[in-house]
């Protein structure tokens, strides 16, 4: 089932670019993976198969996979046990299986966590130009897509609409606090190096991720406990993943995620059939179905399991 919209029986708290969140209650959120896909922040009108669930999905193995070391939203991704907690939701059973997580209520922190192990994406466009990531110098003469000295973690703004930005440490403790900055580049360091020691034991390198983190309780006097890891973690929307058998730097890399539609999109600025804004191109078929094929196999690979998409169409 391909779902692109959701309509539920409790209260809409946001609609971001692929997620809609509802409220349960004061304590709890429903967070649901639509099948929507978006590029360079601008959301494309054609959903693609499965991915909703595959965001879905990998967080939930990902998050049980650092249960012992970092807490974390998720409460429940069964929608048995969603239905059992929440039997308002029965009748939506059908378009929830597989993509909605019953999660912990939480104050988000207003800052993307990003960590990059490679020099790519927009990191080695701002590097190529003036060898700086958010305005920060870099070591000279690194090629694209090289592996970092040490992982950096680079903080961005968030957009639900329009474009993040790369912001500076300095700026990001002004925005947080210095002691709540320090907790979250802890744990974001400590969730990247165990996701790309597991992913490198199946031949994928994780280049970069951003993860969200958030608190629950008051926020008078910050407590490090009361920080949670929160929506998508460690999946092809919020992290680059190349097969390493492919990797040479100096060059872009193939990838385990939207790429066919970037590749596809560039191509249209080029050719002057889009300017960047909405609205969107209309998407190829082909374009749409190797977005699909990527996601599956990066699930596969990554949790060693096939999506089981049985349950889900």
């Amino acid at each position: 089932m391909l779902v692109d919209h959701t309509d539920l029986p409790l209260r809409l708290l946001r609609r971001g670019k692929v997620r809609d969140v509802y409220e349960v209650d004061n304590s709890r959120v429903l967070l649901v993976a639509t099948d929507r896909v978006s590029a360079f922040d601008v959301v494309m009108d054609a959903p693609v198969p499965y991915k909703g669930a595959v965001l879905t999905q990998l967080t939930a193995w990902w998050l049980g996979q650092l249960a012992s070391s970092v807490r974390h939203h998720m409460i429940s991704s069964d929608i048995d046990e969603i239905i059992r907690r929440v039997p308002s939701l029965e009748p939506h059973k059908a378009e929830l299986a597989g993509r909605s997580m019953l999660s912990l209520r939480a104050e988000v922190f207003p800052v993307e966590c990003v960590i990059r192990g490679y020099l790519s994406g927009s990191a080695w466009k701002e590097y190529s130009a003036m060898g700086t990531l958010a305005g920060e110098l870099l070591p000279s003469g690194m090629k694209e897509s090289e592996q970092m000295p040490a992982p950096l973690f680079s903080p961005a703004t968030k957009a639900d609409e329009g474009h993040d930005e790369n912001i500076t440490i300095t700026r990001t403790r002004e925005i947080i606090g210095a002691g709540q900055a320090a907790e979250l580049e802890r744990l974001t360091r400590l969730v990247y190096e165990f996701g790309s020691t597991i992913a490198a034991a199946r031949g994928v390198v994780i280049a970069d991720t951003k993860l969200e983190f958030g608190y629950v309780g008051k926020a008078e006097k910050f407590d490090p406990s009361s920080v949670i890891l929160v929506d998508e973690v460690l999946t092809p929307d919020s992290s680059r993943f190349w097969p390493a058998d492919q990797f040479q730097p100096g060059r872009s890399q193939p990838s385990f995620d939207k790429q066919p539609l970037r590749d596809y999109l560039e191509g249209e600025r080029r050719a002057g059939r889009w300017n960047g804004d909405h609205p969107p191109p209309r998407l190829p078929a082909e374009v749409v179905s190797a977005m699909s094929e990527r996601y599956l196999e990066i699930y596969r690979r990554l949790t060693l399991t096939p999506l089981d998409r049985g349950a889900l169409d």
